[in-house]
């Protein structure tokens, strides 16, 4: 297993700056959410530890955003001395997948897909610190599965 943060970094290795791309805080936390929810369909456990809330903005990795919420709407750089050889082979191909994926949606427009899904619409100001559980994820993710 992995953490959050290991995830985060990982994304964060992705960008294509050349091509003017970027991954700003907001962003961020919609990939770590659908690595999250597509890793839960797909083993049956979880890729990280930590949880995830739905927030007014769709949903949120509180450490994560915490952590990163001084550089505002900013793009983000993966953190000094991020190995990615730290992540095991096989969850690096899984977050690529996930990154080609989603990684061409906007910020913006990731906020709005998770909206519309039903882990955000499950939890949002319905359950207790508004968590979204595994079994909400697990449960629509193995829909979108093909």
């Amino acid at each position: 297993m992995v953490t959050a943060m290991d995830v985060a970094n990982y994304f964060l290795t992705l960008v294509d700056h050349e091509a003017e791309d970027c991954i700003s805080n907001l962003k961020l936390q919609k990939l770590c959410y659908y690595a999250q929810g597509f890793y839960l369909a797909m083993h049956g456990k979880r890729l990280f530890d930590e949880t995830l809330q739905a927030w007014q903005h769709g949903p949120v990795v509180p450490l994560l955003y915490h952590k990163f919420k001084v550089n505002g709407s900013a793009c983000l750089m993966p953190e000094p001395g991020f190995k990615i050889d730290s992540i095991p082979c096989e969850i690096r191909s899984f977050l690529d997948d996930i990154y080609a994926e989603f990684g061409q949606y906007s910020a913006w427009r990731l906020r709005d897909m998770t909206h519309a899904e039903s882990p955000w619409i499950e939890s949002y100001n319905k359950t207790k610190d508004d968590v979204i559980s595994d079994e909400s994820m697990k449960r629509f993710f193995k829909t979108r599965l093909v």
